[in-house]
């Protein structure tokens, strides 16, 4: 006789338990299954036809059903998936598409693990299903912006930068001719301001269209600022290069502007650098093209000049190799250093922080100004080492005087290096206390040269905990919405507009608007080159909250934050005005 199994009824509490877990895979919307791998069979959840975009009258009884509405491209993963899960054990996950009976594919994610009776006969896989499309569109989407222009379809700058840096190096390699050009829109704030950003946009596309179809599917297209476009030309002789640029200028003229003002006809302005030759690097072409292209937009609108060096300009680089072996020099002998100049609250006149400013020291123990060898760092690329020394230097400040704030500077070709944003990172990662006492300053020029990469910019080294501050605020072409989608902390009023404020009030209306503006996004303002009570005292009515300059302080190698009561030593040597330190 067969003993009956007595099943005990489920208590309060697990009846709980199994309905929170009901509403819990209600709300995620997971599509349960259990598939029985003896008979092939499926036991979907009554929520897996709206899941999968089947029809009321459509089943899916069996694996092998199921399987008919993967993606071809997915299945060979699924079923290798599957064998490897069944071999090794422990979970799985993985990622396919299945068709619907609309003919899209939705993208899902299944997570499973696989049973067996302890006599290793009947086995099951039991599992989750989730549909995750919109999440494979916002990876696909930020993929492509990654490479992509998303106004125009074209390169964007960093990828743009990459070919051409592939391109050269063919070239170097096999002695192929070719060019870099950088296309500038003429007069594109004009047309923003008179008829708003979208006609600025509208005409960005129209010029990218007319390079679509006066170029040849051999070159490669990219926008590397708001107004410009590059384009690498490869395989073409330097004897070509002209003919192809008067190409482009005439295409872009026949692109015209329908406005409610009535036709704008657009021109553009060229400037071009060939290789192989004196071009090495990717940054150096670029550098060399815009170069050009100011000498091209000096002389008026649709022009195309090559980049040729003068016997005056085959000096000048003599005396900027020797400057950079000078650099190259101090950098490996530990001789560039910080000198500090405070930047005082306008109101209570208290210093506030320090910005450092480097100074590179010869073997005779003469400093030399960073504007003096800035620009030649720049052109040969040692700007990024000399930006990191930088870094590290104000670090090695701070861990020492936890209690002061420093603000370093930056070149805009930094703002483009993850190999720097990665040091940053690495230095604060965890030391909060360092993080929220450093600042980094970029000027506005190298801000708008490409907005969108300076956004992203400045957007993770603010998830460092440092602020950002844009410096010279004025002397480019900020508007509402650059400083909005910037998102920095701190402007710092261009010196231009200061300097003579005391006897050119005029420029008291720039300061107003550029404060203004600044503190309608609720950010802080700096005046830089306060060299008098009077200018200061005119700033701080006008609500500015920080002062720099002379009058406060010339740079110095002193750590004014280490004394009392010793003066401190400026550069040249005059003693600083004694400054409270705000701790």
């Amino acid at each position: 006789m067969s003993q009956a199994i007595m099943i005990s009824p489920l208590t309060g509490a697990e009846c709980a338990e199994l309905d929170r877990l009901r509403t819990a895979l209600k709300a995620s919307g997971d599509v349960i299954y259990e598939w029985d791998l003896t008979t092939g069979v499926i036991n979907w959840s009554a929520n897996a036809k709206h899941a999968f975009g089947l029809a009321g009258t459509t089943r899916i009884s069996t694996h092998a059903e199921f399987l008919t509405r993967i993606n071809s491209e997915d299945l060979p993963g699924l079923n290798q998936t599957h064998r490897d899960h069944l071999k090794n054990g422990g979970s799985f996950q993985v990622e396919y598409r299945v068709r619907g009976d609309d003919g899209q594919f939705r993208w899902v994610r299944d997570n499973g693990v696989a049973s067996f009776t302890a006599a290793g006969g009947d086995a099951r896989v039991v599992g989750a299903i989730r549909v995750i499309t919109s999440h494979k569109q916002r990876e696909a989407r930020l993929e492509w912006l990654s490479s992509y222009d998303d106004l125009t379809g074209h390169y964007n700058r960093t990828r743009l930068r990459d070919a051409l840096n592939h391109a050269l190096a063919y070239s170097g390699r096999y002695e192929a001719p070719g060019a870099y050009l950088v296309i500038a829109i003429d007069d594109l704030a004009m047309i923003s301001d008179a008829y708003g950003h979208e006609m600025a946009d509208t005409a960005v596309i129209a010029v990218g269209q007319a390079l679509d179809q006066c170029l040849r599917e051999s070159d490669i297209i990219g926008r590397v600022a708001p107004e410009r476009f590059g384009v690498i030309i490869c395989g073409c002789p330097e004897r070509d290069v002209q003919i192809t640029g008067e190409k482009i200028l005439a295409a872009v003229q026949r692109a015209t502007l329908r406005t409610p003002g009535g036709p704008i006809h657009l021109t553009a302005s060229i400037g071009g650098a060939t290789f192989p030759g004196t071009v090495r690097t990717a940054h150096d072409a670029m550098a060399k093209a815009d170069v050009a292209l100011e000498h091209a937009r000096s002389t008026g609108h649709s022009r195309f000049v090559t980049y040729n060096l003068t016997e005056q300009q085959r000096c000048a680089r003599r005396r900027s190799l020797g400057v950079a072996k000078q650099i190259q020099t101090a950098l490996q002998s530990d001789r560039m250093e910080l000198a500090f100049q405070p930047v005082v609250c306008g109101e209570s006149r208290e210093v506030s922080f320090y910005e450092c400013l480097l100074r590179m020291r010869d073997p005779s123990g003469q400093y030399t100004a960073a504007g003096s060898f800035l620009r030649v760092a720049e052109e040969t690329g040692q700007v990024r080492l000399i930006d990191r020394r930088a870094l590290e230097l104000a670090v090695d400040e701070l861990s020492l005087n936890p209690d002061v704030t420093l603000a370093i500077n930056i070149s805009g070709l930094t703002t483009t290096d993850p190999a720097w944003l990665r040091s940053l990172m690495a230095l604060v990662k965890g030391r909060p206390d360092i993080a929220r006492h450093l600042m980094i300053e970029i000027t506005e020029t190298a801000a708008l040269h490409d907005i969108k990469e300076t956004m992203r910019f400045v957007a993770a080294v603010r998830t460092t905990g440092c602020r950002v501050a844009l410096d010279d605020f004025g002397a480019g072409y900020t508007s509402f919405r650059h400083l909005k989608a910037l998102a920095v902390d701190i402007v710092k009023i261009d010196g231009s507009f200061v300097t003579n404020l005391a006897n050119q009030r005029e420029d008291l209306l720039f300061v107003k608007t550029l404060h203004g503006l600044a503190r309608g996004f609720g950010l802080k303002t700096v005046a830089e080159c306060v060299e008098s009570e009077e200018v200061a005292g005119l700033l701080a009515r006008e609500g500015v909250d920080y002062l720099q300059g002379y009058h406060f302080g010339k740079p110095s190698f002193d750590r004014p934050w280490l004394r009392s009561a010793v003066p401190a030593r400026s550069h040249s040597g005059a003693a600083a005005p004694q400054l409270r330190v705000a701790r």
